[in-house]
């Protein structure tokens, strides 16, 4: 017998799926013959646009109904009367304010017959940002819509092509049925703008495992670093691309509190603005998320934000950084305590000590790594021993490969922590974990509950985790990759020797009997 509940979650993985396709269907076939990659900023842009204006006349509109105006619509009053009656106290609840004339609804209507309709939404979309100057969320929106740039030759080479297609755009968000905006089970506008922002990233190779870490991964990230714990005081991310490994966070910690919010640093501006918009697209305030742009190694921007109880992190693999260039960095309290620098060819270590500097005393931290950090010489194996001596490493867990977009290397996950109570570290081999589905492998929720399994229990188990003495790992010379210390299960067929040996021998029987037979035919022939 089917539950009330299973028909909801059938009828909500529906909702999602037609929304997905119709989303995506419109995404695809507005942006004619612009790379969708470079075309992404208007869809999402456009789509974010609309979500405000709904929240805000959302907002506005049951305020009214409650207070016994059933018939109010905040899209159908004046300007005047809303800049006097409504915009008093709005920006610091909202964040930002929206008249009347500006809501997406109306600009969609109007768009077929508005020959100024690119300059006229460029407006709207400063103007929104302005609304927050000198507010405590100034920072939070300004320069949100920078990207989506109104003037630019993607939309068209003339002002009647660049306004047909934002039409276009403008009109097939809008025809998309997200369901009453107070009544959304499936939190369908985060969960469009994410999945878009997945399709994006899996259509455009490399550059788009730089700003958006797979959800599967994400959610593995997420319970590491809050199994066992009832609350944390905040969650950090110090490279935090489109905020996917954030938003992973609100998503397990629905029976939980993060008490103080969510915390990131992107330097990438496209980037950055993606992960605002994701913020509050996923309903979490202004006031509850601090997003900031710059180098994270340095110019760091959480400093007087520190420590965080949960860290999470999909740092860019090996690139390059001023390392040693800068003397000073040397006597940075992220990076003294282990004696080297990371290589400048290498900054790896560099966001991983800003990490453990960033991480409360009963924090955890779970960052995605590139294998080659647990065994390479020089300066990465000097701050590899500062971490194993000082117990700062808690876990090392093998991937499967083709995880992310853009490559299919096998990546690690580091767990450290702060508050380890004895001196061993443990080493998962989940290379076999993961389920094929399209171009790439996921992590089903099995694969995730067999990692958090070993990870809570800490016990041995053939070919797939192993708690190790610290010492052990000292006298392999601090390698930390997770073959050293977990062997390969030989999945070759078993071999019956002894049955082998008989079928040989009866095979050489058979031979030596035709060769005789063979032999008296050839007689036979020469006498005959």
């Amino acid at each position: 017998m089917t539950t009330t509940t299973e028909h909801s979650k059938k009828n909500a993985g529906a909702q999602r799926a037609e929304l997905h396709r119709r989303i995506w269907a419109i995404a695809d076939d507005v942006r004619g013959a612009v790379d969708g990659w470079d075309f992404k900023q208007y869809i999402l842009g456009i789509l974010f646009y609309r979500f405000i204006s709904e929240n805000m006349a959302d907002y506005f509109n049951r305020a009214e109904w409650d207070a016994g105006f059933p018939d109010f619509d905040y899209a159908a009053i004046s300007d005047e009367e809303a800049d006097r009656e409504f915009r008093p106290g709005t920006v610091q609840d909202k964040g930002f304010f929206i008249l009347p004339s500006q809501l997406f609804v109306n600009v969609a209507r109007q768009a077929p017959h508005n020959e100024n309709l690119n300059t006229e939404l460029a407006a709207i979309f400063r103007e929104i940002e302005a609304s927050a100057l000198g507010y405590a969320s100034e920072d939070d929106i300004k320069g949100l819509f920078e990207d989506v740039d109104m003037t630019s030759n993607r939309l068209g080479s003339t002002v009647a092509d660049k306004n047909k297609r934002l039409t276009a755009i403008l009109q097939g968000i809008a025809q998309i049925d997200f369901g009453a905006f107070q009544d959304n089970e499936i939190d369908a506008f985060g969960d469009a703008y994410e999945y878009l922002i997945s399709n994006y990233a899996s259509n455009a190779g490399k550059s788009g495992g730089e700003f958006f870490t797979p959800q599967t991964v994400s959610k593995l990230l997420a319970r590491l670093v809050i199994d066992g714990k009832t609350r944390i005081n905040k969650v950090y991310d110090p490279t935090c691309g489109s905020g996917s490994l954030l938003l992973q966070m609100k998503k397990q910690f629905d029976e939980h509190i993060i008490e103080d919010g969510f915390f990131g640093q992107e330097i990438n501006m496209t980037n950055y603005n993606l992960a605002r918009m994701n913020m509050f697209l996923h309903n979490i305030d202004y006031n509850d998320f601090s997003i900031r742009r710059g180098d994270t190694l340095l110019q760091p921007l959480h400093q007087d934000e520190k420590p965080f109880d949960a860290i999470v992190s999909n740092p860019p693999y090996s690139i390059k950084w001023i390392g040693d260039d800068d003397p000073t960095l040397i006597n940075d309290e992220r990076f003294a305590p282990a004696g080297k620098l990371a290589p400048k060819s290498k900054a790896d270590y560099a966001f991983i000590l800003h990490a453990l500097s960033y991480l409360s005393g009963k924090g955890r931290a779970a960052i995605v790594c590139f294998p080659g950090i647990f065994y390479r010489k020089g300066a990465e194996k000097t701050i590899r021993q500062y971490l194993v001596d000082n117990n700062f490493v808690d876990c090392i867990i093998q991937l499967p490969e083709n995880l992310f977009f853009g490559t299919s290397i096998a990546t690690c996950v580091l767990v450290m922590a702060k508050n380890k109570t004895d001196n061993k570290i443990l080493f998962i081999d989940a290379s076999a974990e993961y389920r094929k589905e399209t171009n790439n492998n996921i992590l089903s929720d099995a694969n995730i509950d067999r990692i958090l399994t070993a990870f809570r229990t800490r016990e041995d188990e053939d070919y797939f985790a192993r708690y190790v003495d610290v010492a052990t790992v000292a006298d392999n010379d601090y390698n930390l990759s997770v073959s050293t210390y977990i062997d390969k299960k030989d999945t070759r067929e078993p071999i019956d020797i002894d049955a082998l040996n008989a079928d040989i021998a009866a095979t050489v029987a058979r031979i030596d009997t035709l060769r005789a037979e063979i032999d008296t035919i050839v007689k036979e022939l020469d006498h005959a």
